[in-house]
């Protein structure tokens, strides 16, 4: 059982009390199996020293005293009514703290107008995040939504209840980690769509829902990936080597203006010969980033001015993503990049040929089976990266800040460090 108290703890003469709340929790570590817990923050109800010490709990005759007592006794319940109500709705009181009591005296005095129809159950919460979303958001990150709401029903399932945004905390962590083991996810999928999930709940949590204490603390650490890329002998071997085929030749020069302009597929899959344009001598292409919404202009590479002679001027023809990653892998098997090295590729896991079961497998493979859409834009930060300088790289590829370059690149402060030997 919890228990409130207001405290005059200042020297002044007015001040803002203190609440504090006590209670007691089962600690299997302590020697009687229980542990007291103490919490304290400022309210801001404001009263004089001389009443607090001399006048609130006395037994005076005078009226008017009387009604500042009971003017107070009310107010100072309120605040209580208000901390205790949430005290009792939450699940790990053990892990409460001063900062949680500073938090719902600024709800009392500052209360979130919670909508009526907001759900406060997780699947209901991400119905809620990705109405609000369509319209502002990419279809790709409300594609991924869904893949996260999908996943969560069969998370439910599994537990065999519902699960409320309340309870997402460090229990609810452990259950989806062993979850998504036991399904074979990798650890930085587990990682991306953990984060994913405490967005819902921070959308939930500024909506009006109750969330956890421990939301804000829930973490998982990233596997370190090996960045594949193609280098300048490679593309210059996948170029020369001639195709039997068009539909090789063209997911070929495609490959090849990718790895020298530094773009995503959904970019470079749109350029066209309009956007090209000439400036002092020099050629251009200018576009408007899909992802990010960035106005682009970027210099075009003599190995793309090369494509486009051998095709009057024209690009290749488009293809869809799923094709085109097709194509890159055959492209590069017949130019014999086959070198066998670590990486992950999506495999079929299922023992059950009738069922489609796609995870991220870790393995040693031929570099060929690797290769997909998105490693143009690596190789062309990993390949120009310490001969060009850094800030013009990120200018091509768009990244916000230097340090998001250099972990996508695989930079380590050794490598910086062998970087810096240049200039000495």
């Amino acid at each position: 059982m919890a228990t409130i108290n207001f405290l005059y703890r200042s020297k002044r003469d007015v001040s803002n009390l203190n609440i504090r709340l006590l209670y007691r929790v089962a600690d299997g570590n302590s020697e009687n199996g229980f542990m007291d817990k103490v919490l304290s923050a400022k309210t801001q109800y404001e009263v004089s020293r001389t009443y607090w010490k001399n006048l609130h709990k006395s037994n005076s005759k005078d009226l008017d005293i009387k009604n500042k007592q009971a003017e107070v006794n009310f107010d100072l319940s309120k605040i209580q009514k208000h901390v205790l109500d949430i005290f009792n709705e939450t699940f790990d009181k053990k892990s409460l703290t001063n900062a949680w009591l500073k938090e719902q005296m600024e709800k009392y005095y500052n209360p979130i107008q919670k909508i009526e129809d907001m759900p406060n159950d997780l699947i209901g919460v991400i119905d809620s995040y990705i109405k609000s979303k369509k319209g502002e958001n990419k279809p790709a990150s409300i594609k991924k939504y869904y893949v996260v709401k999908n996943k969560m029903l069969r998370f439910q399932s599994y537990l065999g209840k519902q699960i409320f945004i309340i309870d997402i905390n460090d229990e609810f962590k452990r259950h989806f980690v062993n979850y998504y083991k036991k399904e074979s996810y990798s650890q930085n999928t587990t990682h991306r769509e953990l984060v994913i999930i405490k967005t819902f709940c921070k959308y939930a949590k500024s909506k009006g829902v109750l969330t956890s204490p421990e939301l804000d603390t829930l973490k998982l650490k990233r596997e370190i990936v090996d960045k594949i890329f193609l280098t300048f002998e490679e593309l210059d071997a996948i170029d020369k080597k001639e195709y039997e085929h068009d539909y090789l030749i063209n997911a070929k020069d495609w490959l090849v203006l990718s790895c020298f302009t530094g773009q995503r597929v959904s970019d470079f899959m749109r350029f066209t010969k309009d956007m090209i344009r000439l400036e002092s001598g020099k050629k251009f292409i200018e576009f408007r980033q899909v992802k990010t919404g960035k106005l682009m202009t970027v210099p075009l590479h003599p190995k793309v001015l090369e494509v486009l002679n051998r095709r009057n001027g024209e690009f290749p023809r488009k293809i869809s993503d799923p094709r085109y990653n097709e194509y890159i892998k055959e492209v590069c098997e017949l130019a014999e990049i086959d070198e066998v090295i670590e990486g992950k590729k999506q495999k079929n896991i299922s023992e059950d040929k009738k069922v489609s079961k796609i995870r991220t497998v870790s393995g040693l493979y031929p570099k060929h089976q690797l290769v997909t859409s998105h490693i143009g834009r690596r190789s062309f930060a990993t390949n120009f990266y310490g001969t060009i300088p850094t800030t013009l790289l990120i200018n091509v590829t768009g990244h916000s800040t230097e340090a998001m370059f250099l972990n996508y690149i695989g930079k380590s402060n050794k490598d910086l460090a062998v970087e810096l030997t240049k200039y000495f």
